[in-house]
């Protein structure tokens, strides 16, 4: 059975990636292509003519207008996917269309539906609103994994791996020292993990894009909505300044990290990243910065996580890993993912045990 949750709206793209050239990415096993109409609407469909499969997303296909005209023999597809013409004669085969997929912009990115589109419209797209709102400045890109998502989830959903994983950028030995909390909001389906130090060394990552001196009151706040989303909220303040009573927080610096987190096939996934900021926004040696810094720490995090995956490939059935309190958040994560794989194949499965204390 696959692993990959059918019927979920993922992220395919950025804005900004997808214009009037044809351009094409491989979303949940399924190579599909991407465009803008004239008008500026993306557009979704199969990346394989239904003549002889070839790839409408190599050259010489292209655009003409408003349809994509098939390089080898030159059927020609409209935006929603149906075949307008073929060579040699006027009859169009009805059968002639190609998959179509829905698609929503929202907060920068580009957003498919994998599974049946009749629930495209029922199923929520979680939100990020610092990637594109007022008051706020974004980094972003995205590194190609050579590794199952699965692995990415419990990555980010343990953070403790900071201090050993990304010393000298983010890490720094209360990261791994501070005990978590962990809730899950089982009617809306979110993962929220906690972890406040109340008193903790600055590192690289804050001290040189906020200008703190000295140590700092860090806060991580994981937000994971399965399969797709995963958004950390971090507040960094000089040890002591807590936000006021009414909850305004004007003396702290505030980062939100947001991942998409996009299977590619069954062991690949595309790590989509953005750091959202909102102090110095107009500063671009702080833009510079955060986005050269951000992007080493994600290529650390893919570096450790295709040897792993070759690990699990290569090991034997039945290997039995063990999971202690840093892990509560991740293994609610598994959970939570298991059974909405579960009820896309209509099957059930067995919930595994929660992390106890050694």
């Amino acid at each position: 059975m696959t692993s990959i949750v059918q019927n979920q709206w993922y992220v395919a793209a950025y804005g900004r990636e997808i214009g009037r050239e044809l351009f094409s990415r491989t979303i949940c096993g399924e190579s599909i292509l991407f465009w803008r109409t004239e008008a500026g609407q993306v557009t979704a469909m199969s990346d394989r003519c239904v003549h002889r499969r070839f790839p409408l997303s190599e050259k010489p296909s292209h655009l003409n207008g408003d349809t994509v005209v098939c390089g080898y023999h030159g059927f020609t597809y409209g935006a929603d996917g149906v075949c307008v013409a073929v060579p040699g004669q006027k009859r169009v085969p009805r059968t002639a269309r190609l998959k179509s997929y829905p698609v929503v912009e929202q907060d920068s990115f580009v957003w498919v539906f994998i599974g049946d589109p009749d629930e495209a419209e029922s199923t929520r797209i979680p939100r990020a609103p610092w990637l594109d709102q007022e008051g706020w400045t974004v980094v972003s890109g995205m590194e190609p994994l050579k590794a199952r998502a699965s692995l990415l989830i419990d990555n980010l959903m343990d953070l403790s791996h900071e201090t050993y994983l990304h010393g000298g950028y983010i890490g720094t030995p209360e990261v791994a020292e501070t005990p978590i909390t962990t809730e899950v909001d089982e009617d809306a389906g979110i993962v929220y993990v906690s972890r406040h130090m109340a008193d903790a060394e600055c590192p690289p990552f804050y001290s040189t894009s906020t200008g703190i001196q000295g140590r700092i009151t860090r806060w991580q706040d994981i937000e994971y909505t399965p399969p797709c989303l995963y958004k950390l909220h971090s507040r960094i303040a000089p040890v002591g300044v807590l936000p006021n009573e009414d909850g305004t927080d004007p003396d702290a610096f505030h980062v939100e990290v947001v991942y998409a987190i996009t299977p590619e096939t069954e062991n690949s996934t595309h790590d989509f990243w953005a750091v959202a900021r909102d102090f110095a926004l107009d500063d671009e040696s702080v833009s510079d910065f955060l986005r050269e810094n951000n992007r080493t720490v994600v290529l650390q995090d893919v570096t450790a996580l295709d040897v792993l995956e070759q690990v699990l490939t290569g090991e034997p059935d039945g290997y039995q890993e063990l999971s202690i309190n840093i892990d509560t958040g991740g293994l609610a994560a598994r959970r939570l993912i298991a059974a909405m794989a579960a009820e896309g194949a209509g099957t059930t499965v067995e919930q595994p045990a929660a992390a106890t204390a050694p």
